[in-house]
């Protein structure tokens, strides 16, 4: 719940609003202030109170545009400058309430909107003041309220500032990670170039002599019945089935001939026969994107996955584009796992599934991991279709 409230500005402000909102009405009834106009007082509070609440109900339904953080600061500034104008004397005890505004936008990142309202705030209070002075003759001006003019005027410029500098954070921070990105991407690629290479060894080496070998043997046993000729060719032959599966794990020829959905087609079949589970597959053609690498490696280490540890009965395995990301998802019925072993995946030497996560995150992507001890797993990942 913290990590979902925290994960956008709109909804810690949302929240914070409610105890703010209860110190307004501590701090006026602490105060015992007659209000100018009390039932326009109320009436201001009773709505702000009840907007705060539906407020906190829709962030918490979903994600809600930009300019709703702003536009909820902007109704606070303009709901405490109401309050003042109709309190009168009430005034002087609101004043924390406009220290507390401009921090409110303070953690958004955004200099000029801090600035903006931190100035508007000042200038509000200032202009409430002087407009109630001057409505009545028995209520002279504060030369307090010019100190707290200037307090106002400098909390605003601090505030300023620190956006400033964690913005400069945030941009250094964006830089780290593209560069991770950056790094990430030439790994891979390296990788793949490895991977094709030892592929071509392979096939053109040693997997051309065991089939080579293996016509010969196939020579010699028509023309010599001995049993341990047949189990030598059985072994070859084995050897030989299994060479080429490596062979085509570490470099899908179908992948670059044909595309992603093919490959993945292929992939799906060898696992079914297998005959560990059924495999129910729901494959959308997607061509060639550049991210095709990427997501062959995700099907496969988690088809791997459920091979080896699921113990499940069936796997579902759904690929289809929309826009420009594609998703990949891969669902069993397995024993499922504890979602936090991944963070000690690396720790324990287990690198499969926290090494895609990494590298997927790199390129752009993301990658959802939801199971439960007995109840099986589901996996998802989405990459941009331009990914490299």
């Amino acid at each position: 719940m913290v990590d979902f409230v925290a994960a956008e500005p709109v909804r810690l402000s949302a929240f914070l609003r409610l105890p703010l909102i209860g110190l307004i009405v501590l701090l006026v009834s602490v105060w015992e202030v007659e209000h100018w106009l009390p039932l326009a007082y109320a009436v201001i509070l009773g709505t702000y109170s009840v907007a705060a609440l539906v407020w906190v109900v829709v962030v918490l339904r979903g994600p809600v545009p930009t300019w709703a953080g702003w536009a909820s600061t902007g109704i606070d500034v303009l709901t405490v400058v109401a309050l003042c104008v109709v309190s009168g004397g009430a005034t002087v005890a609101l004043l924390p309430v406009f220290f507390l505004l401009p921090i409110s936008v303070a953690f958004q990142d955004r200099p000029a909107l801090a600035a903006a309202v931190g100035i508007c705030t000042a200038v509000g209070y200032l202009g409430v003041w002087i407009v109630y002075s001057k409505r009545d003759d028995t209520v002279e001006l504060p030369s307090v309220v010019y100190t707290h003019f200037g307090l106002l005027l400098w909390l605003a410029a601090a505030m300023t500032a620190l956006c400033y500098f964690l913005t400069r954070a945030a941009a250094r921070v964006a830089a780290l990670l593209e560069m991770r990105r950056t790094l990430v991407s030439e790994a891979m690629r390296a990788d793949e170039r490895n991977a094709r290479a030892l592929a071509e060894h392979l096939h053109d080496g040693p997997l051309q002599d065991l089939l080579a070998a293996k016509l010969e043997l196939d020579e010699v046993r028509e023309r010599h019945a001995d049993p341990g000729l047949d189990a030598a060719y059985q072994a070859i032959q084995e050897t030989a089935t299994r060479l080429r599966s490596t062979v085509t794990s570490l470099h899908p020829q179908v992948l670059t001939e044909v595309g992603l959905t093919a490959a993945l087609r292929e992939l799906i079949r060898a696992y079914e026969l297998r005959g560990s589970f059924a495999v129910e597959a729901d494959l959308e053609e997607v061509d060639r994107p550049r991210s095709q690498s990427l997501l062959y490696r995700a099907a496969r280490e988690l088809l791997a996955n459920a091979y080896k540890h699921a113990q499940a009965g069936t796997v579902r395995v759904r690929l289809a584009r929309a826009g420009d990301a594609i998703t990949l998802s891969v669902v069993d019925d397995g024993v499922g796992l504890d979602p936090a072993l991944l963070d000690r995946c690396v720790a324990d030497g287990h690198i499969g599934l926290a090494s895609l996560a990494v590298r997927v995150e790199a390129m752009g992507g993301s990658m959802k991991l939801t199971s439960a001890v007995g109840g099986g797993t589901r996996a998802s990942v989405t990459a941009p279709a331009g990914a490299d």
